[in-house]
């Protein structure tokens, strides 16, 4: 469907970085996972825990800022750690921590349906800018319904990931709720993947591709 400007990804695509890489990945499953372990090593001491997970998730935040990372995605990836350590602590439940990365997933689906409905869906937020295109993809009509319809993608992503969880905290399985993280990370490889994709075969074969916005005359 696509010409030589769409070819496949490599690892210099402007999708590509919606993986992460390794060290996204690993980052990403820390805190949880740090969670977990604090908790069950220590005999349920959930005070440990709690602290635990805030410090992995103080220093994650500083290697992204020395790296270079947008404050908003750091700030943004810190809140969520200090929000799930926060319901635990005063519940006095450590599933509980997981409630918020759940709220965390049905925001984001909601997020991403919402920028659909009003045409300004948020993969080609995401990704404009990684292209150097900006919003300009925006006047590009077919760009417009490629994104759009790529984004229903990342809707379904966090709607499965919610729909997995929930099942869990109230089974009350916290060494599951670690586990699934490197699921969660194949699974965004997957819908990274299968956005270029719907990408591709959403543009007419006579289009130049992501970095080439076509706005009419």
């Amino acid at each position: 469907m696509s010409n030589a400007s769409a070819a496949e990804p490599d690892s210099g695509h402007p999708l590509a970085a919606l993986i992460g890489g390794p060290r996204g990945a690993i980052e990403s499953m820390l805190p949880p996972v740090i969670f977990v372990s604090v908790y069950l090593a220590t005999n349920s001491n959930l005070s440990a825990a709690v602290i635990s997970a805030l410090i992995i998730g103080v220093v994650l935040a500083g290697l992204r800022i020395s790296r270079g990372e947008k404050p908003v995605r750091v700030v943004g990836a810190l809140l969520v750690v200090v929000l799930a350590a926060a319901v635990a602590y005063y519940t006095g439940s450590a599933v509980a921590y997981f409630w918020p990365l759940v709220l965390a997933n049905v925001a984001s689906a909601l997020a991403f349906a919402f920028s659909i409905l009003i045409r300004f869906p948020l993969l080609g937020v995401i990704v404009g800018p990684l292209t150097g295109t900006g919003m300009r993809w925006r006047k590009d009509p077919e760009l417009l319904k490629a994104y759009s319809k790529a984004s229903w993608l990342w809707v379904l992503l966090n709607v499965v990931r919610a729909a997995i969880q929930v099942p869990l905290i109230q089974g009350e399985d916290l060494w599951a709720l670690a586990a699934v993280r490197p699921l969660f990370y194949v699974m965004v490889i997957g819908v990274v993947f299968w956005s270029w994709r719907i990408i591709k075969k959403s543009l007419p074969t006579d289009h130049p591709g992501i970095r080439s916005p076509q706005i009419p005359q």
